[in-house]
């Protein structure tokens, strides 16, 4: 029996490496840490494409593209470093990557506002206020403040959103022809009939279907296999049949001279930390920063609370070590800007690790420096076509859709703020008016219902810079 029970010797032993992470005394093992860190890399390396797809499909105010080499060696090397450094300062089995959904908010809302230093240059401030808010001790007011079922529908019009950038930038969905003068602005596929034609196409479904596949086994890493199947396959047919290029995109699927490169760091430290506020007006960049702010905040403490939770390091309904974890995520949505990517956060796939037996930031250190790895490797970012890699957005929609089922829709102070948050933010391609829009119903309700002193002055004031905004043009106008 004590044989039988008696732990593996590398584990028994407390070394300098248990001591640090706490292994041993949080019901951990080394061998659970390492394999739960891999676990998470895999459940998450799909950013290491998707980023670049997000932001490299959009342009800035110039017409400027950022080319997927750059992006992946800034998305790649951020993750890399803020992880491992997660793992060192925050002692939690949490990784970081650029997130999805922010990562659109500066590539679709910002960026075109602005140049793209500008734009990475409004991520370092965000970063700021979140290290800010996170040390303080503010975050809490904050919190409070937005109601949860706004935040809520938040996070699903997020996904409905990059559920939507994923099927244009497959050509799943595309935009009806002004010339056909119908009254319906997009339809599925391509040409007049709206059906789906062509090869790239069959590649989107092919991705989509295996990666739904693939997630209904519990397969780890499933967006990841899926992509890369995908990938290896639009390669061969298009080497087999020579498909017209125009069909696939931006991204040809073609083998890259070599598969081993240097990383390519030329969009490191390049920012513009206040520009963006000569650019695109001072009410318009207050708002895409408060946008920011309000994103990557409010989600990464969803997803820190969440799994932190699951791995057992809650401890009377507070978060062990959270003020560290607040502090290094807002360091890493800095970051995120000074590396040309985009915000970086908490990874709700750090769950899949924890699953696996992680307990400590040994897991994370363990994530980060695959990641570094990878940046060996990033020509081959540039044979992944849109087709492959937009399904994981389609999913990742789906996964953030799931959080619908906290809104009350049966209290009528919510429903319509909530579904103009949500339905705004697809409908018109931009998460700051979606926002607005939730807000500013949010308040009127309230007042209309005699309720004015429960909205509070921070949502009030809040909802009366939105309105502000939404009507700039009437204002410079009537202040000439």
């Amino acid at each position: 029996m004590t044989q039988q029970l008696r732990p593996d010797r590398a584990d028994a032993e407390p070394s300098g490496i248990d001591r640090f992470f706490r292994i041993t005394s949080r019901g951990s093992t080394l061998s659970r840490e390492l394999r739960g860190g891999l676990t998470t890399f895999v459940a998450m390396a799909y950013i290491v494409m998707l980023n670049p797809l997000i932001l490299g499909s959009s342009a800035d105010a110039t017409g400027a593209q950022l080319t997927p080499e750059q992006l992946t060696t800034a998305t790649a090397a951020t993750a890399g470093v803020m992880t491992v450094v997660m793992g060192l300062v925050g002692n939690a089995p949490l990784a970081l990557a650029s997130g999805l959904g922010v990562n659109a908010v500066v590539a679709f809302t910002i960026a075109p506002a602005m140049t793209w230093a500008q734009a990475f240059g409004l991520v370092v401030l965000e970063g700021v206020v979140i290290v800010v808010l996170a040390v303080s001790g503010v975050r809490e007011k904050i919190i409070n403040a937005i109601p949860a079922p706004l935040k809520t529908a938040l996070t699903v019009g997020i996904g409905l959103y990059i559920a939507l950038i994923g099927l244009v930038s497959a050509g799943f969905v595309t935009r009806k022809p002004d010339a056909a003068n119908t009254t319906v602005p997009v339809q599925m596929g391509q040409g007049t009939e709206g059906h789906l034609v062509g090869v790239p196409i069959a590649i989107f479904c092919l991705s989509l279907l295996l990666m739904l596949v693939l997630l209904a086994r519990k397969v780890p890493g499933a967006m990841l296999i899926g992509i890369a199947v995908s990938t290896v396959v639009a390669i061969a047919v298009n080497a087999a049949f020579g498909i017209d290029p125009e069909q696939w995109g931006t991204i040809v699927p073609e083998l890259p001279d070599h598969v081993i490169g240097s990383p390519d760091f030329s969009l490191f430290g390049q920012v513009d930390l206040f520009g963006g506020f000569a650019a695109a007006g001072g009410i318009a960049a207050t708002v895409f920063l408060f946008t920011l702010v309000l994103s990557g905040f409010f989600d990464a403490m969803g997803t820190i609370t969440s799994v932190s939770s699951e791995a057992g390091l809650v401890r009377n309904g507070k978060v062990e070590g959270m003020g560290r974890i607040l502090a290094v995520d807002g360091v890493a949505a800095a970051a995120g800007g000074l590396s040309g990517s985009s915000p970086n956060t908490v990874f709700l796939e750090s769950a899949t690790g924890v699953a696996e037996g992680a307990r400590t930031g040994l897991a994370s250190v363990v994530t980060g420096l695959l990641f570094c790895a990878t940046l060996l490797f990033t020509p081959l970012a540039a044979v992944v076509p849109a087709q492959a890699a937009a399904p994981a957005l389609v999913i990742v929609g789906a996964l953030m859709m799931a959080q619908v089922r906290h809104v009350p829709w049966d209290d009528p102070e919510y429903v319509v703020p909530a579904f103009l948050t949500i339905a705004v933010i697809p409908f018109t391609y931009m998460i700051t008016n979606g926002i607005g829009a939730g807000l500013i119903a949010y308040a009127v309700i309230k007042v209309a219902r005699g309720k004015a002193r429960e909205i509070g002055w921070l949502v009030g004031v809040l909802a009366l810079v939105f309105a502000a905004y939404f009507g700039i043009e009437g204002i410079e106008a009537l202040i000439g």
